[in-house]
């Protein structure tokens, strides 16, 4: 191992994976192609009956850890995947998802210090069922966490957590269906950890997950997920709720 690997802190990459055979491939050849020297790569499979577990098979000698076997969900698939990781950073890469380019984790850990910088966000890349770019996602250059009051400003794909964040706040909530990781940085809110933004873009996230036509559900566990973290009083949240709804609404109508 050279010194530039040393001083380059480990980056957990998990994937939580059901029946995924359609875009898995994809997803594991952006990872395991990385230039990027000190990663694991790890995959959670909740049992697939399709072809996913012939394609981890294929390429197992490139990947840490997996397992196949029924879960509580996405929530307790990451969680398997955290217990596991031995990286000081973990990020997480759903079937479909995956990295841009083959040097982009290089270019996201260029100038990071482990010892402070708990949050590494970068930019991600929206696309279709099939593949095409809907929108790429925007950085200010200071994270402003009341952005969280109105979404997830901090999609998982851009994400890179420090390990001692789970170790303080826990696992992730299997109660959650949708929002695990947007619960999961809301406990943190009135005392949030550093941000670190980048500008580039890093990671794609495809639009066919669980959540894909589910946007009235996931508003209803947001709210829930906000009162329950007590980000703000009810009379605020309310507020948010509704303002919320309504450009919703307002984005349907005009969509006609």
């Amino acid at each position: 191992m050279n010194s530039n690997h040393r001083n380059k802190p480990q980056i957990s990459i998990i994937t939580a994976v059901f029946n995924g055979e359609k875009h898995l491939e994809q997803t594991i050849q952006s990872i395991i192609n990385q230039t990027y020297e000190n990663m694991e790569y790890i995959i959670i499979d909740g049992g697939s009956t399709d072809g996913t577990l012939d394609i981890i098979k294929k390429y197992e000698d490139k990947i840490e850890y997996w397992v196949s076997e029924k879960d509580k969900g996405i929530s307790d698939a990451f969680n398997k995947g955290v217990k596991v990781a031995k990286g000081e950073y973990i990020n997480f890469q759903g079937d479909g998802d995956g990295f841009v380019s083959d040097d982009a984790l290089e270019k996201v850990f260029e100038t990071i210090n482990p010892q402070e910088d708990v949050f590494i966000s970068a930019q991600i890349q929206r696309v279709d069922q099939n593949g095409h770019e809907l929108y790429i996602s925007k950085h200010k250059d200071r994270f402003d966490k009341r952005s969280l009051l109105f979404r997830m400003s901090l999609p998982h794909q851009g994400l890179f957590t420090h390990k001692s964040y789970f170790q303080k706040y826990g696992l992730f909530d299997v109660d959650n269906v949708f929002c695990m990781d947007y619960e999961h940085l809301l406990r943190s809110y009135k005392h949030f950890p550093k941000v670190v933004t980048k500008d580039n873009v890093v990671a794609r996230w495809r639009a066919d997950g669980l959540g894909n036509g589910k946007t009235l559900e996931i508003f209803t566990e947001y709210d829930k997920i906000k009162r329950d973290n007590k980000v703000a009083n009810a009379f605020v949240l309310s507020c948010i709720k509704y303002w919320i709804l309504f450009k919703y609404y307002v984005k349907r109508i005009i969509q006609k």
